[in-house]
């Protein structure tokens, strides 16, 4: 082959001090090779094995509902680690909507034996709480101010209680969604996990390696409630807002579960 007519570039001497670029041209087109071949649907999943950092077996995972936490769950499950469930959604409205996530959560820890901690035993108070610091922020888009005071308000009570009750590490399950903002997610963790010394937190991307896709087979799997806005109402209006511009109707609380099919 004429070297110096390939279209990767110019004329290249073969010395070993330029035998990388070949060698990395050939290695990206032997990963699209095995990307572009068909997969047997019948071959089994396998996971990586996920590791805790600072060599930790101990994980408190804060969870918004069942549909974000399926993969989430399983993929920890299946490294080993030693994890609790840590429910914690004062923000979540209306009660009904906030009973349903909880539960369906609940359903799907006790099947895999998971602890499930739920510390909205005071819910009402802590509602009152949620919605006193969103003053002045009802009107924020997805995304704004008003999710970050929203994910510090509930990692906050995430790091203390790992702090409390000996977890060294925590993490949260909201980064898999991509309807959010994983940077904001993190730094939010990190920023409730600095206050202690005996807590870090674990800015693992639950979506790479099909994570967002494993939690929609999870949530069909399991015939999971389907949640249609992020959970605070200033979520719901914007999103009814939208469903009816678009001439659709307004959500109904309760009603949609994903289907199999």
């Amino acid at each position: 082959m004429d070297i110096g007519r390939m279209t990767f570039a110019p004329i290249i001497k073969m010395t070993e001090q330029n035998q990388q670029p070949i060698e990395h041209i050939q290695s990206v087109r032997a990963r699209r090779r095995a990307q572009n071949q068909k997969k047997d649907p019948n071959a089994p999943f396998v996971r990586p094995k996920l590791e805790l950092p600072n060599g930790h077996n101990k994980l408190l995972l804060h969870s918004c509902c069942a549909p974000c936490s399926g993969e989430v769950m399983e993929a920890i499950h299946a490294s080993g680690i030693e994890f609790t469930i840590y429910f914690y959604n004062p923000n979540i409205h209306p009660l009904k909507e906030y009973l349903i996530r909880k539960e369906e959560n609940i359903r799907f820890a006790e099947k895999w034996g998971i602890p499930f901690i739920d510390l909205d035993d005071d819910y009402e108070n802590d509602r009152k709480e949620w919605f006193k610091k969103a003053k002045g922020m009802e009107w924020e888009p997805e995304r704004g101010i008003r999710c970050t005071m929203c994910f510090d308000m509930r990692f906050e009570k995430a790091a203390e209680y790992a702090h409390n009750n000996g977890f060294p590490v925590f993490t949260s399950c909201l980064g898999i969604s991509r309807w959010k903002d994983m940077n904001q997610i993190n730094d939010c963790g990190h920023r409730a996990a600095a206050k202690y010394d005996d807590v870090v937190y674990w800015d693992y991307n639950w979506r790479k390696g099909g994570g967002s896709q494993r939690m929609i087979e999870i949530s069909k799997r399991e015939r999971f409630y389907q949640q249609e806005y992020c959970g605070c109402v200033y979520s719901l209006r914007d999103t009814n807002k939208w469903r009816l511009e678009t001439g659709r109707e307004r959500i109904e609380i309760g009603k949609l579960y994903y289907s199999p099919d």
